[in-house]
């Protein structure tokens, strides 16, 4: 796959101009030269040449007949197959390195690190294969206003429709929508991301499917951590970039010894079979692994959650310090 250079885009209009037979022998010549040393254009040509023959079948066809249902069934699939190969994406500067944004007709694709790195060729997007990729200075350019707020505290999510297509399988698929359901604020184990997909002893698995993740922040695999407190891995080897995500929404990091964790007596806590969320003292909680709780960095993000305050701690009435 490859980004169309400019003279292909200039020319795709002439293309399609020629090939429904609209265009004047002028433009017909500049197509014929073009295509002759383009082989992606040529491509392209010849399959708008087979959806202007089918057009024309349906125009031929009588208007109730079987024929026209199945030419007009053929249209649709092949009009189908070209807008599902479009991907358009831009190139950003962050707080986080320049980040590569993709979207398809269905959603927001992807979302990549480059760090220093600017040009298509290097990210991710170019080894992926049935896909057509465009820059596009609009429609992306409002994704990343979005999340320039995010980064900067101003919104707490991203509501953007996406589009799986570049999930490795229905089990990552799986584990990210089920990574999606994280709250803002607060953080869960990959032992509970495994329960949460129906198969506990998965834990390895999920972190291998969360490090491929192609959607990071928007689907926020930063919060999810090792069921010890430790932040482990993000995306392949930038833990650095999750301990920045986490800040930005409030959650306590500490680091010792290269041993970057939570902060976990500094976040109240939620047992997962419950609808109350706790101080870290209540209970067993402190003396438990996190593979079955979540942890919240304030009482107004367990709250918007949907929790209560537990009825024995009172977290409501012995607030942690700030």
């Amino acid at each position: 796959m490859k980004v169309k250079p400019q003279a292909c885009l200039k020319i795709e209009v002439d293309l399609v101009a020629v090939a429904t037979g609209d265009a004047e022998g002028a433009v017909r010549g500049r197509v014929e030269d073009h295509i002759g040393f383009c082989a992606a254009c040529r491509g392209d040509f010849q399959r708008y040449r087979e959806i202007d023959g089918v057009v024309g079948a349906l125009r031929r066809s009588p208007a109730d007949g079987e024929g026209a249902v199945r030419a007009r069934e053929t249209l649709e699939s092949r009009l189908a197959d070209l807008r599902s190969r479009l991907m358009m994406y831009g190139v950003f500067p962050s707080p986080l390195g320049n980040i590569l944004i993709a979207r398809s007709e269905h959603g927001v694709s992807l979302v990549e690190y480059l760090g220093e790195r600017t040009g298509f060729k290097s990210s991710r997007l170019s080894q992926v294969g049935g896909v057509e990729a465009q820059e596009d200075g609009v429609e992306v350019e409002a994704l990343y206003r979005e999340l320039l707020d995010y980064l900067h505290g101003k919104r707490t999510r991203l509501e953007w429709p996406l589009d799986l297509r570049l999930a490795r399988s229905d089990f990552q698929r799986a584990v990210m929508k089920a990574t999606v359901a994280i709250p803002y604020g607060a953080v869960a184990s990959y032992a509970g991301i495994a329960s949460d997909v129906g198969n506990r002893s998965a834990v390895r698995a999920v972190a291998q499917a969360l490090r491929w993740n192609p959607l990071p922040i928007v689907v926020p695999c930063h919060r999810v951590i090792g069921s010890s407190g430790s932040l482990t891995g993000y995306a392949g080897d930038k833990l650095s970039l999750k301990m920045q995500l986490l800040g930005v929404e409030g959650v306590p990091t500490l680091t010792a010894h290269r041993d970057r964790r939570v902060a976990r007596d500094a976040m109240y806590v939620r047992d997962r079979h419950e609808v109350e969320y706790c101080l870290p003292i209540c209970g067993s909680l402190a003396s438990r692994t996190l593979a079955d709780l979540t942890l919240f960095a304030s009482r107004e993000r367990a709250e918007s959650a949907g929790l209560a305050p537990c009825s024995a701690c009172r977290p409501d009435l012995h607030p942690l310090s700030a």
